[in-house]
């Protein structure tokens, strides 16, 4: 496989271009413009403005969970927990869910601090109890019970958690980021971190790209923190993905088979979910997409036969939706199959996500983030937005 040399997707980013708080009005960011080789700047109310009438935009539903637990130990130690992903109940929904008790995947600051014995967090009338289980390589699985009855894992963890935003914005959690880290349209709970392209929307651009008949769908994947895992080796290559999981309705399916050719993705995580539904539908039973699969294997199948494959797998095992998990790693190489255009924020240097935008461009990211810096754009979760088209 070619090497990729993370160090050539590397740029300058001053702290100072890292936007710390949103907007007031989300739709009100920057809109950089990229077809054909040029730029050119807007705002994001006008996105609909680049967007074909019958084109088919597709977001990511997800909603962030406030997954950060702060525990102290009757010595004083603090414990904090970091619920990742599920594993007992393992489905997102039904842990989320229990009344009873589940474990997590979990990051644990001060491990050190803390042995066998159970620790507390009480909030209000709740009193969560966690007990470290099993390690698993730099994380815990720990599980959680509490003696409230009828009280879900989700009503614990919006009284006693909070909002895990991202580490780069070098500041506590305040309770404005509990409504503007959210899009206006998240409504499934399990993300620990946001779709952050999708930030800029709101119900009046949502309308106006109706109006102009912009159709819309939504796919799910529960944004991992592994998406701020920095690429530590000389080729990307040797970078191991983080695996996250995909949740697409088959109505969502066959609207994206009929939209082929216009689809709009808002961010890399709609992004990597519609990209590997191809991969999905090569195989079907399989039910994962890994990591360097789109570039081991000599695909033939059309896009719109690997779609038809996945509606019979769901129409033949009777699912409404498919459930499934990608690693997949879009980097320059790639070819993409289902997404023509691309709704993103401006990512870190040297990230995965930087990889894809240079795959997406046919590598000429520079011309983007040259102009971005040049042109007092805000960088990254908070900051500002582009509109790319593929090259």
């Amino acid at each position: 496989m070619k090497p990729v040399y993370i160090a050539d997707y590397n740029y300058p980013l001053p702290d100072e271009r890292i936007a710390k708080y949103p907007l007031k009005e989300r739709d009100h960011s920057k809109l950089l413009v990229y077809r054909n080789g040029e730029v050119s700047e807007d705002r994001f109310y006008n996105v609909g403005d680049y967007i074909a009438p019958g084109a088919l935009l597709i977001y990511n539903n997800t909603r962030v969970i406030q997954a950060r637990l702060e525990f102290h130990k009757p010595t004083g130690a603090r414990i904090e927990v970091f619920c990742l992903e599920p594993l007992s109940p393992h489905d997102y929904q039904l842990s989320l869910s229990s009344t009873t008790g589940c474990t997590w995947k979990c990051m644990v600051g001060n491990a050190k601090k803390w042995h066998d014995e159970a620790i507390e967090l009480k909030a209000g009338a709740f009193t969560l109890r966690a007990y470290k289980e099993q390690v698993l390589g730099n994380t815990f699985a720990v599980r959680f019970e509490w003696s409230e009855a009828n009280v879900s894992f989700a009503e614990i963890l919006d009284a006693a958690g909070e909002l895990p935003i991202p580490p780069y914005l070098n500041r506590k959690t305040e309770e404005s980021d509990k409504t503007t880290y959210q899009t206006v349209y998240s409504r499934i709970k399990g993300s620990v971190a946001a779709p952050t392209a999708g930030l800029h929307f709101t119900a009046h651009v949502l309308d106006d790209l109706r109006g102009r008949g912009i159709e819309t769908d939504e796919v799910t994947l529960h944004v991992g923190a592994g998406t701020f895992l920095p690429v530590k080796t000389a080729d990307a290559n040797e970078h191991t993905m983080h695996t996250e999981i995909i949740a697409v309705p088959r109505e969502t399916i066959a609207h994206i088979q009929r939209q082929l050719g216009k689809i709009v993705a808002v961010g890399t995580t709609s992004m990597r979910t519609l990209e590997s539904l191809y991969f999905l539908g090569c195989h079907p039973e399989k039910a994962t997409v890994e990591q360097f699969e789109p570039y081991e294997n000599d695909y033939s199948l059309s896009v719109y036969d690997a779609l038809q494959a996945l509606l019979d797998y769901l129409d033949r095992t009777g699912q409404n939706t498919l459930h499934a998990a990608t690693q997949i790693m879009i980097k320059p190489g790639y070819t993409f199959r289902i997404v023509d255009q691309l709704i993103t924020n401006f990512h870190q240097p040297q990230s995965t996500l930087l990889l894809l935008v240079s795959a997406f461009v046919g590598g000429d990211w520079h011309t983007i983030y040259d102009y971005a810096l040049s042109h007092d754009f805000r960088f990254l979760s908070y900051g500002d937005s582009s509109i790319l088209n593929r090259r």
